[in-house]
This record gives structure tokens, C-alpha cells and sequence, in this order.
């Protein structure tokens, strides 16, 4: 049986940070185009480290954020699953780490749109299965796999303005969260 109390502050974090992304982009996209570039990963460049934690929250179209949006909230609910402080430790973890290894390797580029999160997220979920080895682990990572295993392409560089880079650098970000348990569930429950 689903406990519904747990279930609404799981799903207001999710809803807080999916409001975030659409009110940042759009205010960017209709009010102030230059806060796409402020706060976008540009890579080796010290003002392109505000990107790190900005980049996710904005998108340089509305066709951008759109396609963004429902993989966000899927993969994202999928992780909040786990309650709201393994959902926000995973997402800040996944930001910092991938938006960390994008600035120092990626190519010299303005990177931005929450695709890294994503490709995060997947990475997380299916890791997760290999790592803990439970069944619902299994299960999940089996799932997301199926569903989602086709955005993997996404990782090789064919579209030069999409940041593949991003895109690479979030999924061993959320490989990596898995492996070294930094996301690790907690032992007094999942609140």
C-alpha cells in the first residue's frame, strides 16, 4: 500500500525543481537572453562556472525544455522514489559532478539544458541495479534500460548543437554516485 503521506513531499521536491527549470528558461527565452549565456557551462573558462549548478536550469529553446521536461520528471520521480534527501543529495551530486567533468573536458561551447541531469538520472538508476543487486533495484534499472536505453545515442557525437559532452559527463556522474554510495539510502526511512 502506498503511503501518501511520504508521497506528497516527494513529489512537491520534484515539482519544485521542474517549476524551477520551466520559470528560469522561460524567463530567459521572452525576457533576458543574456542569463542563457550567464549561466551556461563554458568549459575552462572561470565566468562558465557559474554553469555548473545554472546550466540545468536553462535551455536555449522552447523545443529544448519541452523534450527535456517529461524524461526530467519520469527519471526524476524514479529517483525520488527514495524519498526527498536521497532525491536532492542524488540531483546536486549529478550537477556537480557531471557540470564539473563538462568544464574541464568539454568542447569550447556555451552548454546548456538539464539533458546532463538526465543522462544522471539513467545513469544512477541503472548502476544502482548492478551495485545494490536487489530486486527492485534490478527491476527499476531493468525498466529504465528498456524504456530509456535508446538515449544513449546521445552520448556520441553526431549534432554539433547538442552537447554531447553534458550528455556523457552526467551519465558517469550518476554511474559514479551509484558505485561510491554517495547517494545511499537512509536507514532511518525514506521521508
Amino acid at each position: 500500500m502506498i503511503d501518501l503521506s511520504t508521497c506528497k513531499p516527494r513529489a512537491a521536491a520534484l515539482g519544485a525543481v521542474g517549476t524551477l527549470v520551466w520559470v528560469v528558461s522561460v524567463y530567459a527565452l521572452l525576457v533576458d537572453e543574456s542569463l542563457l549565456y550567464a549561466l551556461a557551462v563554458v568549459p575552462r573558462r572561470f565566468d562558465g562556472l557559474s554553469g555548473v549548478l545554472g546550466a540545468p536550469l536553462v535551455h536555449g529553446s522552447f523545443a529544448h525544455l519541452v523534450a527535456n521536461t517529461l524524461p526530467l520528471l519520469i527519471l526524476g520521480g524514479m529517483v525520488a522514489v527514495r524519498g526527498v534527501a536521497y532525491y536532492v543529495t542524488a540531483t546536486l551530486a549529478i550537477v556537480v559532478l557531471g557540470g564539473l567533468g563538462l568544464w574541464v573536458f568539454g568542447r569550447s561551447a556555451a552548454h546548456v539544458g538539464a539533458s546532463g541531469l538526465i543522462f544522471g538520472y539513467f545513469g544512477l538508476l541503472v548502476a544502482r541495479g548492478y551495485y545494490e543487486r536487489s530486486l527492485p533495484s534490478v527491476a527499476v534499472a531493468v525498466l529504465v534500460a528498456v524504456v530509456y536505453g535508446g538515449m544513449l545515442a546521445g552520448i556520441l557525437p553526431r549534432d554539433p548543437g547538442v552537447s554531447w559532452e553534458a550528455h556523457l559527463f552526467g551519465l558517469l556522474a550518476g554511474g559514479l554516485c551509484a558505485r561510491a554510495g554517495l547517494v545511499a539510502p537512509s536507514r532511518r526511512g525514506a521521508r
